[in-house]
Formats: C-alpha cells, sequence, structure tokens
C-alpha cells in the first residue's frame, strides 16, 4: 500500500509489476556507470604518430575462420526480438547462464608483425598478462596453404580471478564470432566453460551479420545473459545483453571484470529473473 501525497488513495501494485520496475531501475543504473567510465576512459589504441613518423600502425587482430568447431550455422530468416516477460518461469535452484565474448571482452590480440615493439613493452611493464600464439589464417599462401599470423594476446585484468569466482554461481559459456580455440585453451585451461561457440553458431539478419543467437544455448531466456562490448552482438536478446567497455592493449589498468561485471552478474545470480 502506498500513500500519495496528503490523499487517503491506495495503491495496490502487483509483486510483478514491482520486480519489473526494481528490474529496470537496476539496469537503468548501470547503463548509466557504464556511460560515464566510457567518458572517463582512456583511449584504446595508443598513437605514437607524433613523437615518431617511423612507428607503423596497428590493429586489433582480425577475425580468423575456424574449422576446428563442430558446430553447424544457423540461418536465422527472421530477425524478431526475443523479450522475456514478467510471466516467464524461472526457478533460482538454476544456476544463472552466462556467456562471455572473447575478443575485446576477455582478451586484446594482434598481429605480432603490426604491434609496434613500444605499445608491447609498455603493456607488459604495466603489469598486463601476455602471450603468443600461432593462428591459421582464412587467408592462402601462394601454394595454396593457410596463412599462418603469429598473434600476441594480452589479458584483461583480473581475468583468472573473475572466471573463478563467476564459475562458483554461473554456468559458463563461451560464444565468439572470431579465432578462437588455442587461445582459450590457453586462458581456460581448467575447463571452467561448460561450451565453447564459435563463428559457424552465429546466426545472420537482415540488419547485422554474426549475431550470437540465445536460443541456441536455452529458450529460457529468464536465467540467461551475455557479456560482450559489441551490442549488435546480442541484437536478438538485447534485454539479456550486458555492454562492456572495450579492452585494449592501453589500458593496463581495466577494472570493468572485478569491479563493475562480476558484482552486477552476481546481483543478477540472486534474482528470480535474470
Amino acid at each position: 500500500m502506498v500513500e500519495l501525497g496528503q490523499t487517503d488513495t491506495e495503491v495496490y501494485a502487483p509483486k510483478k509489476t514491482l520486480h519489473v520496475w526494481r528490474a529496470l531501475l537496476n539496469w537503468l543504473a548501470f547503463f548509466f556507470q557504464i556511460f560515464v567510465q566510457i567518458i572517463k576512459a582512456t583511449p584504446t589504441l595508443i598513437n605514437y604518430s607524433s613523437s615518431s613518423s617511423s612507428s607503423p600502425s596497428f590493429e586489433p587482430l582480425p577475425v580468423v575462420e575456424l574449422s576446428e568447431s563442430p558446430e553447424s550455422p544457423s540461418p536465422y530468416a527472421a530477425s524478431a526480438v526475443n523479450i522475456p516477460t514478467a510471466d516467464a518461469a524461472y526457478d533460482l535452484s538454476q544456476k544463472l547462464t552466462v556467456v562471455l565474448d572473447l575478443d575485446e571482452t576477455l582478451v586484446c590480440a594482434y598481429e605480432t608483425s603490426s604491434l609496434p615493439a613500444i605499445v608491447r613493452n609498455q603493456a607488459i611493464d604495466a603489469g598486463l598478462n601476455w602471450f603468443e600464439l600461432e593462428c591459421l589464417s582464412s587467408d592462402k599462401e601462394s601454394e595454396g596453404k593457410p596463412k599462418i599470423n603469429y598473434v600476441t594476446v594480452f589479458e584483461r585484468p583480473g581475468l583468472h580471478e573473475f572466471l573463478t569466482q563467476l564459475s562458483l554461481f554461473a554456468d559458463l559459456i563461451l560464444f565468439t564470432a572470431g579465432y578462437a580455440k588455442p587461445l582459450v585453451d590457453r586462458i581456460d585451461a581448467e575447463n571452467r566453460f561448460s561450451r565453447r561457440l564459435y563463428r559457424p553458431s552465429t546466426s545472420s539478419t537482415e540488419y547485422r551479420e554474426h549475431v550470437k543467437d540465445l536460443s541456441c544455448i536455452s529458450r529460457n531466456f529468464c536465467r540467461i545473459v551475455i557479456v560482450d562490448n559489441n551490442p549488435f552482438s546480442f541484437l536478438l536478446q538485447p534485454v539479456n545483453g550486458i555492454p562492456c567497455i572495450p579492452f585494449s592493449a592501453g589500458q593496463p589498468h581495466d577494472n570493468q571484470l572485478l569491479d563493475v561485471i562480476l558484482p552486477l552478474l552476481k546481483q543478477l545470480s540472486e534474482q528470480g529473473d535474470g
């Protein structure tokens, strides 16, 4: 019962309506926090052209096709958006399912040949964990053999602690639209991901390609969320998406995983409708 002003009017708010409004306010507060951090964030790429005209430019590692995944493409002819309703059934005994993007969410990767030594050294000196990998590219050599790319991978600060704590109360699934398997094997030696979905599992819509349709994981959207730096990735289930600031080698003091994303996911896991 709520009292309005000086009147005696009594208003009865159904529990479901209150729940919806409370969830909406939580989301608005989170998006505002993300917006403020984007405004304050340092540039994701360091520009050294002013100090040395001979310094080569570099770009994040391009998408590389993988053939290892047994997942088959799932064409999505329509572009319907799935929005859970307040009446959707949920069960608190069921773990929250957290779908995690890879590149610029958990790690960032660059072609080693195009990554300036000064950027690499400054990121390492600042404390970023890193490693190098060989990846097969979708491009071919002149003899028709797959081209090998050497890549330098930087882990987002707090990555392993984030995965460790998150796995205690959530079911983890990795969903990436690019290269992945050797890299994921490296950051997930403990096999905390129950499933790994690669580019063939993405869907194409009339508006965007390589959309991550959560219906290929579960039809119950009340206990599933996706964390991704690209909002277009969860175009089909926008209510279930949690955007994060893109991560790059120029952000050695980034705190998104442990200070922002993890507390939010913990709160959602304790609510009836995640």
